[in-house]
C-alpha cells in the first residue's frame, strides 16, 4: 500500500493511501482502467482500505467505500450531493434538471416540492396501465420470434423503458415495441451518455484537435433534444382542458407550495430530459442484469416462476394489477439482489458542507472537499457474506437480512438528493421481469461471458438471450 499527500485542502498527520507506481504529473495512469474505471477502483479498494485516493492529470478524487465511513459522509446535517465531474459533462444537456442541478439553484427545491406528488401510490396507479401495456408490447413482439431469434437484451429493456417514461410521463410515444428501427431522438440521447463519459475532457487540446468531429455531432444532439422536447411541450399546451394525469401535466400547471412559483419553460424541458435519460437507462440495465442472472440460473428462475404461476396459472399474458406488484416478494429479492452487485449508478459524490474528518479523525476534511461513494464496492463489502461477489437472492430473506452486521445498500443514492423516482422504476421492473418470466424460458448464449461497459452507469455489453415460449399443463 502507497500512501498520498492528505486531502487537498486537508492537514492531518495522516495520510490516504493510493494505487502503487504513481508518476509525476500523470498521477495513476498505470493502474488505471480508463475503459472501466470505477470495477478497476472496486478491485483496488480491497487492497487499499475503506478510504483511498487516485490522482489523475493532477486531478485527486478520494474513493469511499467501507460501511462506517460511507455513514460518516451520508450525514446530511455536515455532508450533502455534489453534482460531480461526470454529472457536471450532462449539464449541457439536463441543465438544472433534479439529476443534475446543484442543491443550491432555486429550481431544484422548486422542482423537487411540485414533482413529488408524481411519484405517490395514487400517481403509481395511474401509470400501472400504461407499463403493462407497453411490457405486453415488447412480449408480443419476443413471442413472434420466439426460439429461433436472439435478442439483445440491453437494447430492447432501454427501448422499453424509454417508452414506458415517455408515454406514463409525458403521454408520448417515440416508437412501437415490434418497430426495431431506432428513433432519431434516442439515438441521440445514447450518444450524448457516451459523449458525458469520455475522459479526454481533461485534455483540452486533444480534444479540441482530435474531436472536433464529435464536438460538432455533441452539439446538433442538443439542438435535436432540446427541439423534441420542445415541442412536446408546446403540443400538450395547445391541447387546454383534456387532462391526462402524467408528470407533464403537474409540470405546466402545478406550483411550488414554498415559493408559489411554477416551473419555466426551460426547466421543464431539463426536466423531461432528466427522466428519459437518467430514468430509462437505470431501470433498463436493471432489468438486463437480472434477466442475465435468472438465465445462468434456471434454478433461481424456477423459483420465480412458481411464485408467478400460482398467481397467474394460464399461458396468457398476465393480468398483472397495480396491487399484484408488491405481493410478489420472491422477484423482489431478485432485484434487490441484482440491485446490490450492479447498482443503478456506480457511486454517487457526497460533498462537506464544513470541515469534518473521515475514520474516526485520521482524515481531515474541509468545506467543499468532495469524495465519491463507491456503490460498486460496497455492495460487496464481507458484511453481505463470505459469497459477497455472487448471485443469490436469498440473503433477503427477512431472517438473513435481519441477522447481517451493518452494510450499505444505496442503489438509488441517499438524502433529500436520493433518486426521486425509485419508486416507477422499481415497479416498471417488477412489471417487466414477471411478465418476460411468466411467458418466456431464457436460453442464454453460452459463450457469454458478462462483460459490463461504464457509461454513466453500468450495462452488460453484448448480452444476448434466445426467449422460448413456456408451456403449461391446462389447468
Amino acid at each position: 500500500m502507497t500512501e498520498a499527500s492528505t486531502i487537498e485542502g486537508g492537514a492531518s498527520t495522516h495520510t490516504l493511501p493510493h494505487p502503487p507506481f504513481r508518476l509525476p504529473l500523470l498521477g495513476d495512469v498505470l493502474t488505471t482502467d480508463f475503459a472501466k474505471p470505477c470495477q478497476r477502483l472496486a478491485e483496488q479498494a480491497r487492497e487499499l482500505g475503506p478510504v483511498f485516493e487516485q490522482k489523475l492529470f493532477g486531478y485527486p478524487a478520494v474513493i469511499v467505500t467501507g460501511t462506517g465511513e460511507i455513514e460518516e459522509v451520508n450525514d446530511e446535517s455536515v455532508w450533502e450531493k455534489h453534482v460531480g465531474h461526470v454529472l457536471m459533462k450532462l449539464r449541457p444537456l439536463a441543465g438544472d434538471g433534479l439529476f443534475t442541478a446543484f442543491s443550491r439553484e432555486p429550481n431544484w427545491e422548486k422542482a423537487h416540492n411540485i414533482l413529488m406528488p408524481a411519484f405517490t401510490k395514487v400517481a403509481m396507479a395511474n401509470y400501472h396501465a400504461t407499463i403493462t401495456d407497453t411490457v405486453r408490447e415488447l412480449t408480443d413482439a419476443w413471442s413472434a420470434e420466439a426460439g429461433s431469434a436472439w435478442i439483445d437484451v440491453p437494447e430492447h429493456s432501454n427501448a422499453l423503458t424509454f417508452e414506458i417514461i415517455a408515454r406514463a410521463g409525458f403521454s408520448h410515444s417515440f416508437r412501437s415495441m415490434a418497430d426495431q428501427r431506432s428513433d432519431p431522438f434516442v439515438e441521440a440521447m445514447v450518444r450524448e451518455l457516451t459523449y458525458a463519459n469520455r475522459r479526454t475532457d481533461v485534455l483540452p487540446v486533444f480534444e479540441r484537435i482530435f474531436r472536433r468531429g464529435r464536438t460538432h455531432q455533441h452539439q446538433q444532439d442538443l439542438m435535436h433534444a432540446h427541439s423534441v422536447v420542445d415541442k412536446i411541450i408546446a403540443a400538450r399546451r395547445t391541447q387546454s382542458g383534456t387532462e391526462h394525469h402524467d408528470i407533464l401535466d403537474l409540470m405546466l400547471g402545478s406550483t411550488d407550495t414554498a415559493s408559489g412559483e411554477s416551473l419555466d419553460p426551460t426547466n421543464i424541458r431539463n426536466q423531461i430530459l432528466t427522466f428519459l435519460v437518467a430514468g430509462s437507462e437505470t431501470s433498463a440495465n436493471t432489468i438486463a442484469f437480472a434477466l442475465h442472472y435468472l438465465s445462468v440460473h434456471p434454478d433461481i428462475a424456477a423459483g420465480v416462476r412458481a411464485e408467478l404461476d400460482e398467481r397467474w396459472p394460464t399461458e396468457d399474458f398476465p393480468d398483472i394489477h397495480f396491487e399484484d406488484v408488491a405481493k410478489l416478494r420472491g422477484l423482489r429479492r431478485v432485484i434487490d439482489e441484482t440491485l446490490r452487485l450492479w447498482p443503478t449508478g456506480p457511486g454517487y459524490f457526497r460533498r462537506a458542507r464544513q470541515d469534518t474528518t473521515l475514520c474516526d479523525g485520521r482524515y481531515r476534511i474541509q468545506q467543499k472537499d468532495w469524495v465519491l461513494v463507491l456503490l460498486l464496492a460496497a455492495h460487496r463489502d464481507p458484511a453481505w457474506g463470505p459469497d459477497a461477489d455472487e448471485f443469490n437472492p436469498d440473503r433477503f430473506l427477512p431472517d438473513n437480512i435481519r441477522n447481517m452486521p451493518p452494510r450499505i445498500f444505496k442503489p438509488f443514492g441517499t438524502g433529500p438528493r436520493a433518486c426521486i423516482g425509485r419508486q416507477f422504476a422499481q415497479h416498471e421492473i417488477t412489471v417487466a421481469l414477471a411478465a418476460i418470466l411468466h411467458q418466456f424460458d431464457l436460453e442464454p448464449d453460452p459463450d457469454y461471458r458478462l462483460d459490463v461497459r461504464e457509461t454513466l452507469t453500468l450495462k452488460p455489453a453484448g448480452l444476448r438471450l434466445r426467449p422460448h415460449l413456456r408451456t403449461r399443463n391446462k389447468m
